[in-house]
């Protein structure tokens, strides 16, 4: 691996026309945007990117382009966990075929694997590529959990190189980073924690609400980096309303609708996940109008 896996990596949107093709211009677009915000990488198709609702060439296309738009500056990071192994291989060995630098792989969802079945899972999929593998713990979202004592097993594996914890579990976060190996990566993936998982000597977050405010979600890591916490604390708390937004609507939604009042044209989400209305419209504007965003 000829990179560090580590600093603010956004989880991007996937902009859509209303026909549910990709907005390839607007795609573009993003991947400027959050380069142009100081970005550490990029991590497209993704939950965010609603990776649940796209076919694998459309998954592929969206992959090549943000890779070709990118240019070299920055690594780019595929969503690719799937419910079965054979097919997160698939993904996976695509991710690696289309250029990806390194792959997360979510838990299976609706399935409620053994530790031994998640072990063999993992293994097999870090068996199938040689790019670096992260995975990705959501268990609020796939009703799986990956223990310490699994992510010890599982941090042994050559190419499993780190972990996005969206878990809210900082007990469980520093058990991640206290018992695995000091190059394994420990990523927040709740961005109301990203401050919080630095302390404890994780090395960066896969961050969704960076979408909107790429410039403030560097600031905490670059001023935490830099010892300067007090900074980093006031970046994290000036963040926490954008964040705490999501409730405004069914997830990603807040994301999409947010670009759009920034002037990205991010499309609609999935059906059924729908516009938000105009009241929550306006909270949201006037959020971005506080971050100085529009």
């Amino acid at each position: 691996m000829d990179f560090e896996i580590k600093g603010i990596i956004p989880a991007m949107v996937t902009p859509m026309d209303k026909e549910g093709n990709l907005n390839k211009a607007a795609l573009r677009k993003l991947t400027n945007h959050l380069i142009d915000g100081g970005v550490h990488g990029l991590f497209p198709v993704g939950s965010t990117g609603e990776y649940y609702g796209l076919t694998l060439d459309q998954k592929r296309e969206a992959l090549e382009i943000v890779i070709e738009e990118a240019n070299g500056r920055l690594p780019i990071y595929a969503a690719t966990g799937m419910i079965t192994t054979k097919e997160t291989i698939q993904v996976t060995q695509m991710a690696e075929d289309a250029g990806a630098d390194a792959v997360s792989v979510l838990t299976p969802m609706f399935i409620r694997p053994s530790e031994n079945e998640l072990y063999n899972h993992y293994k097999a999929v870090a068996e199938s590529v040689d790019i670096p593998v992260l995975l990705y713990n959501n268990p609020a979202r796939t009703g799986v959990n990956v223990s310490a004592d699994l992510m010890e097993k599982l941090s042994q594996i050559d190419n499993i190189a780190g972990i996005k914890d969206t878990s809210g579990n900082m007990t469980l976060t520093g058990e991640f980073i206290r018992r695995t190996p000091d190059d394994f990566t420990v990523l927040a993936g709740s961005d109301t924690l990203i401050l919080s998982t630095l302390v404890y000597g994780g090395k960066g977050a896969i961050s969704s609400t960076s979408n909107i405010a790429p410039e403030l979600i560097v600031r905490i890591y670059e001023e935490y980096i830099q010892g300067n916490i007090e900074e980093a604390r006031k970046a994290q708390f000036e963040l926490a309303p954008l964040r705490l937004a999501f409730s405004l609507g069914t997830f990603p939604v807040i994301m999409k609708e947010g670009l759009k009042l920034m002037g990205i044209d991010a499309g609609d989400t999935l059906s059924p996940v729908e516009s938000i209305g105009e009241e929550e419209r306006a909270k949201l504007k006037g959020i971005l109008d506080n971050l100085g965003l529009i």
